[in-house]
């Protein structure tokens, strides 16, 4: 059995020299990110080499990088509070389903923990200043400037839609920056998928645990079914049509992209190529 510490071996052999904060801070310039940005950041910490302080300094660096004039951005999802009969990873049994509903704790934007976001999002998500938005499954986590205007507004039935954080990151002209992420991690193309309207889109009945006037609840609501199969396509795709080639963030292979120019990119992209065909309920 692999122990902790051999993991932290492993990374130290991989990696070529510690990665202190100021070189996260002069690869992030160096990949275009600016003083003043707004960024959603999606991180795999492993990938960017062994770090000195570990996500604290990870941390450190995104928000030198983008100053208090910035805004710095971070899914803190907790998908492990969802309709019981949809989870795939893993899949529990149909008779837990209905145990599930009745028990799950309501979300509590202080204390609900992320759910395989990565240390560096869950380290986030508890730092001062830090606020969070009150989706109970899909939630955001944004510091800086614009931070409360990211995410005061999540409501349940429009997870990735115009009122929820990614709207408002579209209404910003957001960068993404996905740091050794593959590029189906990219979050913010389900905001394409809302603004696409493709026809014929599967519709899907979901639930979460929530407070309600202070009484724990199991709401219930019904959207498109997202779906990001076709993510890497698109992304690879719009770094091709416009040139953009990936950066280092450390030893980690990283993609920045404009949100606005992505979103609308990924729209026309699944308008042609994003089929569904009409489902006959008779």
């Amino acid at each position: 059995m692999t122990v902790p510490w051999e993991n932290e071996r492993h990374l130290v052999e991989a990696t070529k020299e510690p990665i202190t904060k100021k070189r996260l801070v002069e690869d992030l310039h160096r990949a275009g990110i600016e003083s003043g940005d707004t960024v959603l950041v999606h991180t795999s910490m492993r990938s960017i080499g062994w770090i000195v302080g570990g996500a604290v300094t990870a941390i450190a660096a995104l928000m030198d990088a983008v100053t208090k004039e910035g805004t710095l951005v971070m899914p803190t999802q907790s998908t492990e509070n969802g309709e019981p009969s949809r989870w795939q990873r893993p899949a529990v049994p149909e008779n837990w389903w209905e145990t599930i509903r009745e028990e799950m704790p309501p979300y509590d934007p202080e204390i609900t923990p992320t759910r395989k976001m990565g240390i560096i999002a869950e380290t986030f998500r508890k730092y001062p200043r830090v606020f969070r938005s009150p989706h109970p499954q899909a939630s955001f986590g944004a510091w800086g400037k614009m931070a409360q205007y990211v995410v005061e507004k999540h409501p349940v039935d429009d997870v990735f839609g115009d009122n929820s954080p990614l709207g408002r990151l579209y209404d910003l002209d957001a960068k993404i920056l996905l740091i050794g992420i593959g590029l189906n991690a990219n979050t913010s193309l389900h905001h394409a998928e809302f603004r696409a309207k493709l026809p014929n889109m599967p519709r899907e009945h979901l639930g979460v645990a929530v407070l309600d006037n202070g009484r724990r609840v199991w709401k219930t609501w019904e959207q498109i079914e997202y779906n990001d199969d076709d993510f890497p396509k698109i992304a690879a795709d719009f770094e091709e049509r416009t040139g953009r080639t990936p950066v280092f963030i450390g030893q980690a292979e990283s993609h920045l992209f404009p949100m606005r120019d992505l979103t609308d990119f990924g729209v026309k992209w699944l308008q042609k190529n994003r089929v569904y065909e009409q489902v006959n309920d008779s």
